[in-house]
């Protein structure tokens, strides 16, 4: 890995943040689509000064990816970001890429912003990004419509398959039996990793006896022979989903009207991403050469607001699980200073000295 100017402080952060994660996903074989088909000139020269920001792809491909819409309908363009995409990297390496300043912005679900913050990493989130509501879950947890597990009770003693230990579709089933009233949830499972984009083969060759999925996976139910046991809004509501993404604060610092677009951007396009999201789908399939029926589409926050208790109810959730030892201020963590949408929002066009505090 290429290190920046804070070598020693990036290094001792990248090996402790290397135990959130767990090994890298393969790649998708993708390309940036051509520029945004929404976007007109005339937009685009409100700002004459493009901000180009590394972002990586995501690791979960059949997953809709809102950077790749923001990219492919225009908003980037419409609000000068010009996004590089640099690859995919492993869960557990976001927080640890954007340390080293090899990435400008990480994203992944908000217990791993806490724990980075928490190992020291000078990272803030600035807006959010997936949700969970009931009709679009966040995680999905799936069976054998003829196998043994009947409810999440059954799951004791059995191998629970997920794409990355660390995450929030590593907590959601420790979530549901501790609500079913196990006392040790952790001792009471195997969680073992299965690749993503081919969760349904180790469940459907017995290899594991529950798998989780990442929104709804149509094409795995439309195989057949399998039922959803349990989903993250039967544990957290709509609280379980929250990934937002974070800066550097170097970068917030240094850089505060690139951040202020990049929110403006984001937020732009969660919304069409819910009002539009089979043309979403559409349009992931075509920039990850994933067949559409694969495709799979969660929420978005409407107006891309963090709140506050999509964060505090995952640090008391480390919390009870012995993972977060130390007391963080939910200020510590996120900020909505650069969301027009908040009321929290104080950008003053281009000093936002708060922000990195």
């Amino acid at each position: 890995m290429k290190i920046g100017q804070n070598c020693t402080l990036a290094m001792a952060l990248i090996c402790i943040l290397s135990f959130f994660g767990c090994s890298e996903s393969p790649s998708p074989d993708v390309q940036s689509p051509a520029a945004g088909d929404t976007a007109s000139a005339a937009t685009a020269q409100n700002f004459p000064d493009f901000y180009e920001l590394r972002i990586p792809d995501i690791y979960s491909p059949s997953v809709v990816f809102l950077p790749y819409i923001a990219a492919k309908k225009g908003f980037y363009e419409a609000e000068g970001i010009k996004p590089v995409f640099t690859g995919v990297i492993g869960p557990g390496q976001h927080v640890a890429a954007v340390v080293a300043k090899d990435n400008d912005v990480g994203f992944l679900h908000v217990n791993r912003t806490i724990n980075g913050v928490a190992a020291g990493a000078p990272i803030k989130a600035v807006v959010a990004n997936e949700e969970t509501s009931q009709e679009y879950p966040h995680m999905e947890y799936v069976v054998l419509d003829e196998g043994p597990l009947k409810g999440p009770l059954d799951m004791v003693g059995k191998k629970v398959g997920i794409i990355a230990v660390g995450g929030c579709n590593e907590y959601t089933p420790y979530g549901i039996l501790k609500k079913h009233g196990v006392s040790d949830p952790q001792g009471s499972i195997e969680v073992v990793t299965v690749p993503a984009g081919n969760e349904e083969v180790p469940l459907r060759t017995g290899d594991v006896d529950v798998v989780g999925f990442h929104g709804h996976p149509l094409d795995v139910f439309n195989n057949g022979g399998v039922r959803l046991l349990f989903d993250d809004y039967d544990v957290w509501g709509t609280e379980g989903g929250a990934t937002p993404w974070y800066f550097h604060t170097d970068f917030i610092q240094e850089k505060p009207e690139a951040v202020r677009r990049f929110v403006a951007a984001h937020a732009k396009a969660s919304k069409w991403i819910n009002e539009n999201r089979e043309e979403a789908k559409k349009i992931q399939s075509e920039w990850t050469d994933i067949p559409l029926e694969k495709i799979t589409i969660t929420s978005y926050t409407e107006d891309g607001i963090i709140t506050d208790s999509s964060v505090q109810i995952w640090i008391d959730t480390l919390k009870g699980y012995g993972e977060l030892t130390k007391d963080l201020a939910l200020s510590e963590i996120y900020t909505n200073e650069f969301n027009e949408n908040s009321p929290d929002y104080k950008f003053n066009g281009g000093v936002q000295a708060s922000a990195s505090k």
